[in-house]
């Protein structure tokens, strides 16, 4: 998309949000967001650059209305790391209102930081607002690495978690409460459930789907695994595939359906390929195709970092069987164990045994299956969007 040169500030109050990128599940939210501001007289604008090099592989970029690319540049930082830039200064700068990712790499982050100080003395740059994690949770960092994004956290005017755990620890480091909006970060689930519903329902196409599902892959109920995600080095792919053989040693005809797309495609295209594997390679799978596995399955695997996928969880009715793994994402919250999911030790052994003495008790797994029910209405992309909005009016309408 062509960029279009920036207007002297219209009367319409704007938004801009800066992205690494657009990935699919994050379209909804966003056309969530863009009606919702638009009712207020607000308009919104997304800015994103390159995908990042460890989420190419899983191609799951995607087209938004509201987005627009910008010239991006990645540079080399010690230890391997990198830095980022994106062209977005002079387009946010004209905007009321500019949302970044928490995070040290984005240098866009510090002029527009220097710009928001002028308001204190009568000008009119952009509010800074960050969303992300609050705290770092997937990865090991030093102490002065969290002292410099704390610091940097309490620049902004205000602070979107993604859950009550991140807004609890940008509070304890100093940020304003009351300047803290938790979002419940959440994907579009609007499909995945209706899809899963009426695939229970007889005489319908989705019920005839889901039959023709089983039967190609000759699956039993009580012996079916799904993992839906990307396969890379997070989500220990080898970890799954392992405890998938061990599955099938303890309980004959269990299958592992695994949907998703990454660099560690092949090794589960080698896995799949075997004489008599327990596990179907089924690559990426989207939208109705992922109901349509919710409804044929028991459970979700992943024994790596739990993230959205708690989200599909809940609406496919496949509570997940993970680990006390210390990197899951923040939505790693939302799963309470015994209750709606199950989680176990870090150990081959011991995760195996707990996902094979899930699919034999019958009753704990409809039990975990309707608290997964249940809790699928706390966790939408419209009640995201309701609540970033809501955000971003309170940020907007203040004085100061």
């Amino acid at each position: 998309m062509t960029i279009t040169s920036v207007t002297p500030r219209e009367t319409r109050r704007r938004v801009v949000v800066v992205q690494p990128y657009v990935p699919g599940y994050r379209t909804s939210f966003f056309n969530h967001l863009q009606d919702r501001l638009n009712s207020t007289g607000v308009a919104l604008e997304v800015l994103y650059g390159l995908v990042p090099p460890q989420q190419a592989a899983r191609r799951d970029a995607a087209p938004c209305a509201c987005a627009v690319q910008v010239p991006s540049r990645r540079l080399p930082a010690p230890g391997g790391r990198s830095l980022l830039w994106r062209q977005v200064t002079d387009r946010a700068a004209a905007a009321d209102a500019v949302v970044l990712e928490q995070a040290l790499r984005n240098l866009e982050a510090y002029p527009l930081l220097l710009r928001q100080l002028s308001r204190r003395v009568g000008g009119r740059p952009p509010r800074v607002a960050f969303w992300g994690h609050g705290r770092t949770y997937t990865k090991k960092t030093s102490r002065l690495q969290e002292c410099a994004k704390d610091a940097l956290t309490r620049r902004a005017a205000w602070f979107f978690a993604y859950t009550e755990g991140g807004a609890s620890y940008v509070a304890s480091r100093g940020f304003p409460r009351d300047s803290i909006t938790v979002l419940r970060n959440s994907v579009d689930t609007t499909e995945l459930t209706v899809t899963r519903e009426r695939a229970d329902v007889q005489g319908t196409p989705e019920h005839a789907a889901a039959a023709a599902l089983r039967a190609r892959h000759h699956l039993e109920p009580g012996r079916t695994a799904l993992y839906v995600g990307g396969l890379d080095a997070p989500k220990r792919i080898p970890f799954l595939l392992q405890c998938a053989r061990r599955l099938a040693t303890g309980l004959p005809g269990f299958k592992l359906l695994v949907a998703g797309d990454g660099v560690d495609r092949p090794l589960v295209e080698a896995v799949a390929s075997a004489p008599d594997s327990p596990v179907v390679a089924l690559g990426h799978r989207a939208g109705r195709d992922v109901a349509l596995l919710g409804a044929v399955s028991d459970v979700m695997l992943m024994p790596g970092r739990v993230g959205l996928c708690a989200v599909d969880s809940f609406a496919l009715r496949t509570p997940i069987v993970t680990t006390d793994w210390p990197w899951h994402a923040p939505e790693f919250e939302y799963l309470e164990h015994g209750r709606n999911a199950v989680v176990s030790r870090d150990d081959p052994e011991a995760y195996a045994l707990a996902v094979q003495r899930v699919l034999t008790d019958r009753s704990r797994l409809e039990s975990l299956r309707e608290a997964c029910r249940k809790d699928a209405a706390d966790y939408t992309a419209d009640g995201m969007a309701e609540r970033f909005c809501d955000g971003l009016l309170h940020m907007l309408d203040r004085n100061t």
